[in-house]
C-alpha cells in the first residue's frame, strides 16, 4: 500500500452531549481532529502507512493529541514541537432546520506561527509516496500560508503525488489577504484536486456561473467545471467534485463526481438519515479516494469506495472515520440495512 503523509494542524474538538446548546449543561466531549489529520487518521485504518506532519506545543494537551494519534497507528515523528498553542474548536451540532454551528479558537496556535525552515522536509517525508494537504492551514496566517507553499514544492521535488482538498473556510481568511490570492500558487503542484462545487470559485476564483443549488444536480454542469479546472491547471490528473443535498441537519445526500484525462464519472448516491456527526466526512472521502486509487482497477470503484466510507463517517462521533475497508466493502456491496451482525 502506498505511504502517504499529510500536513495540517490538528486541534482540540469541545462539544456539548447530544444535541445540546453550547454550555447549556457544564460538560463537553472531547475530541481531536483536524481536516488533515483526519485524512491520515482514516488511512491508517485502512492499512497505509500514514504519517501526519504539524507543530504542536510542548504541553500535556499536545501530548494527548499525539498518543491519540499513535493508537490510530499514524507515525507521528515528523511532529515539531516548539511553543504556542494548541488550537481549540468548539461544535455545536444541528438537529433537524437547526446548523451545526462551528467556532475556532486557532489564533496563535503553534501552526499559526510556523513559518518556511521550522519543518526538515527532506526527513519528513523520506520514504513516502503521497502527500495531502488542504487549504485550511494556509488560511491560518501568511507563515502557514508560505510553509504550505514549502510543503508541497518539496513533495513535488521529492516525487511524491500530491493531493490538495481546497477546504474553503470563510471564517480562517482574515490576515490580510483572501483564498484566490494564496491558493492557485499552492494548487499547481497538486496532481489530484478535491472540492465542492463552491469552493473552486471561493479558493481559485474560477469565474463559472453556477446554478440554482435546485439545478445542480445536472452531469453537465460538472463535466463543464471540472474540464474548466483541468484546463487551467493541466498538472492535474485526476479532479473530485463532492456533492451535498442539505435537507436538513439531520439528512444529506450525497455523492460525488470525478474527471480523470480520459473520463467523467458519476458515483454512487446516498441519503444519509438520521446524521451522528457529519463533520470529517469530507476527510473521510479523501481518504478513501487516495485508498480506493491504490486498492482498485478502475477510478469509478475508488470514486464508489470513497463515497461509502464518507457515508460511514456520519455515523460515527468525532472527527475521526474509525472504519475498517471490511466495513466500506460491506456498504458497497449492498450491507447498508444496520441489521445486527451476529
Amino acid at each position: 500500500m502506498k505511504s502517504v503523509a499529510a500536513f495540517g494542524e490538528i486541534m482540540l474538538r469541545l462539544s456539548p452531549p447530544g444535541r445540546e446548546r453550547l454550555f447549556q449543561s457544564s460538560g463537553f466531549l472531547t475530541y481531536f481532529g483536524g481536516g488533515e489529520a483526519n485524512v491520515v487518521a482514516s488511512l491508517a485504518q485502512f492499512g497505509h502507512p500514514a504519517r501526519f506532519i504539524t507543530v504542536l506545543p510542548t504541553n500535556e494537551i499536545a501530548s494527548a493529541a499525539v498518543r491519540e494519534l499513535r493508537m490510530l497507528g499514524v507515525d507521528t515523528s515528523a511532529i515539531v514541537r516548539r511553543g504556542g498553542r494548541l488550537g481549540l474548536y468548539f461544535v455545536e451540532t444541528g438537529a433537524n432546520q437547526k446548523p451545526t454551528q462551528v467556532i475556532y479558537d486557532r489564533a496563535h496556535s503553534a501552526i499559526a506561527e510556523a513559518k518556511p525552515g521550522d519543518i526538515d522536509w527532506g526527513a519528513a517525508l523520506q520514504g513516502m509516496d503521497w502527500f495531502h494537504i488542504t487549504g485550511i492551514t494556509p488560511a491560518l496566517s501568511r507563515s502557514a500560508a508560505d510553509l504550505s507553499l514549502e510543503a508541497v514544492r518539496a513533495a513535488k521535488a521529492a516525487g511524491l503525488t500530491v493531493s490538495v482538498d481546497l477546504n474553503y473556510r470563510s471564517k480562517l481568511w482574515n490576515y490580510g489577504v483572501s483564498a484566490p490570492e494564496v491558493m492557485p500558487e499552492i494548487f499547481r503542484f497538486a496532481d489530484v484536486g478535491i472540492a465542492n462545487e463552491e469552493e473552486f470559485q471561493q479558493s481559485l476564483g474560477l469565474g463559472t456561473e453556477l446554478p440554482p443549488p435546485a439545478e445542480r444536480l445536472d452531469r453537465k454542469v460538472y463535466e463543464r467545471l471540472t474540464a474548466e479546472v483541468m484546463s487551467l491547471y493541466p498538472q492535474l490528473s485526476k479532479v473530485a467534485v463532492t456533492l451535498r443535498e442539505n435537507t436538513s441537519a439531520d439528512r444529506n445526500g450525497w455523492s460525488a463526481v470525478l474527471r480523470t484525462k480520459t473520463e467523467f464519472v458519476s458515483g454512487v448516491r446516498y441519503d444519509i438519515t438520521d446524521i451522528v456527526d457529519r463533520i470529517g466526512g469530507g476527510d473521510a472521502f479523501v481518504a478513501g479516494l487516495i485508498h480506493g486509487f491504490d486498492a482498485f482497477r478502475t477510478d469509478g470503484e475508488a470514486l464508489d469506495f470513497a463515497l461509502a466510507a464518507s457515508c460511514l463517517k456520519h455515523s460515527i462521533p468525532g472527527d475521526f472515520n474509525l472504519v475498517s475497508e471490511r466495513e466500506v466493502l460491506a456498504l458497497m456491496k449492498g450491507g447498508g440495512s444496520g441489521r445486527v451482525r451476529r
